[in-house]
């Protein structure tokens, strides 16, 4: 095997490889060897079967396969022998191979970038932080209580009002050929008035209502509802109240806590404010990496990989096109010049700073456990109930998929780790300032802002 540098520029190299004719033979006798351990031919026993036989009736099926092999066992040669760090695939070209000749081709390398990391202990970062209220607590109190409120008859004679639960019986059909669905009938269903369970105007039509009063209720299936043979559809629902009910007060109180399988009241406050606080703790942290990485951002200025640029541009412009999916028409995302700018300048800053990170990581051996790796894989499952073991399943299965799930969690990693060198001091914040999303200038014009700190692929295009 020879190979040549033949272009060399920024962050490309360019090679033209030869492996010689004599290697791509090798390389058939040796994928013909291992078929001919299995393969039957009249009049020889398996693992028996003559070279030249063997390579007459195969020689031509596998080549492909063998120039393959021949050229990743070269372009790995290649990347060795030469120290290269490629950012993605090497791309392949054959220029001349034919039966009995040399192999040539060239090897296009995109390389990354040497990367000086800035000192991670002169990193001043700002963490908010805001404390659980007791007002936060008592409101969270009253959702749970109100869950879990017992109901009891009403026991005057009045018609119904909003926020009384009708116990009723229910029978549809639709308006234009007055049949019945299925899904349209019930008995001794309960239904919160004003509580929006039902179909746009039937509750409206129970207010006012007494026990044992048979209601024609006429509403109209909305445009986009589940079942599409009822969508937009008139229908009648004959319908009889068989009570009022109304919803008993709940105490919170040490009984209540123990209702919910608790000791006390206490017990069941202890609990909430952990979750809340949990919560709170979630946002801090999402904004002490959110400052963390604006920073490192700022800190470093180097020139990327234009495919890795390019590939996390394509991975935006489809998450944008997912997002907008109901505004396309035919199916086409169309950007403006400036959301263009914009999502090129994102790209840009993700691969970056991911080039940064991984630099970080690699050079202060942060590695992923199989421990991590398994919270991560279980954390994807318990977003499927009752899907957990297809989940597994697919992880186990699908390499790229555990590849794609290993990132996020190095990235966590990385950025504790500089959490720990950095200089971080704490602000007591309010929850309204913790939860405020935060109106800046868009990322390109930082970027722009940023003076003699632009990219300097954006310089040269300038």
């Amino acid at each position: 095997m020879q190979a040549k540098e033949i272009k060399k520029e920024d962050l490309s190299v360019q090679y033209e490889v030869t492996v010689t004719a004599a290697d791509i033979d090798r390389h058939v006798d040796d994928r013909l060897q291992e078929v001919g351990k299995t393969v039957k031919i009249a009049g020889f026993r398996p693992g028996k079967v003559p070279l030249d036989i063997l390579k007459k009736r195969y020689g031509k099926a596998v080549m492909g396969e063998v120039l393959e092999m021949a050229v990743n066992e070269a372009s790995a040669k290649v990347i060795q022998d030469n120290n290269l760090r490629p950012a993605l695939q090497p791309k392949i070209e054959v220029k001349e191979f034919d039966d009995g000749k040399d192999l040539i081709y060239t090897m296009n390398v995109e390389l990354l970038p040497e990367i000086k990391v800035m000192d991670l202990k002169s990193l001043k970062i700002e963490r908010p932080v805001a404390k659980v209220e007791k007002k936060a607590v008592d409101e969270t109190l009253e959702r749970i209580a109100s869950t879990n409120r017992e109901t009891e008859p009403v026991t005057e004679d009045r018609a119904s009002k909003k926020g009384d639960i009708l116990v009723i019986d229910f029978h549809g059909r639709t308006a234009k050929d007055n049949k019945p669905h299925e899904g349209m009938h019930a008995h001794d269903a309960q239904l919160e008035l004003g509580s929006g369970q039902f179909i746009p105007g039937f509750e409206d039509q129970l207010v006012g209502k007494k026990v044992g009063d048979k209601v024609e209720v006429k509403v109209t299936f909305p445009e986009q509802y589940h079942a599409a043979e009822l969508a937009g559809q008139d229908a009648i629902f004959d319908t009889e109240v068989k009570a009022i009910l109304q919803a008993k007060k709940t105490e919170v109180n040490d009984d209540f806590a123990k209702k919910l399988g608790l000791d006390s009241e206490k017990a069941l406050r202890d609990i909430i404010e952990t979750q809340i606080q949990s919560d709170y703790d979630n946002l801090s942290r999402q904004k002490v990496k959110r400052a963390l990485l604006d920073a490192l951002d700022e800190a470093h200025d180097f020139e990327i990989p234009a495919g890795m640029k390019d590939l996390e541009y394509q991975n935006i412009l489809m998450q944008v096109k997912m997002e907008r999916q109901a505004e396309l028409k035919d199916g086409e995302l169309t950007l403006t010049p400036e959301e263009e700018e914009e999502l090129h300048a994102i790209a840009e800053r993700r691969v970056r700073l991911g080039l940064v990170l991984s630099e970080v990581g690699r050079a202060n051996n942060v590695q992923i456990t199989d421990q991590e790796m398994q919270r991560a894989v279980i954390t994807e499952a318990q977003r499927y109930p009752g899907q957990e073991a297809q989940v597994f399943e697919y992880y186990r299965k699908n390499r790229q998929a555990l590849e794609a799930l290993r990132a996020p969690v190095f990235e966590d990693k990385v950025v504790d780790f500089v959490l720990e060198l950095a200089s971080v001091t704490e602000k007591s914040v309010t929850l309204e300032d913790l939860t405020k999303e935060e109106e800046e200038e868009s990322y390109l014009e930082k970027r722009k802002g940023k003076g003699a700190s632009k990219p300097k692929a954006e310089k040269k295009k300038a």
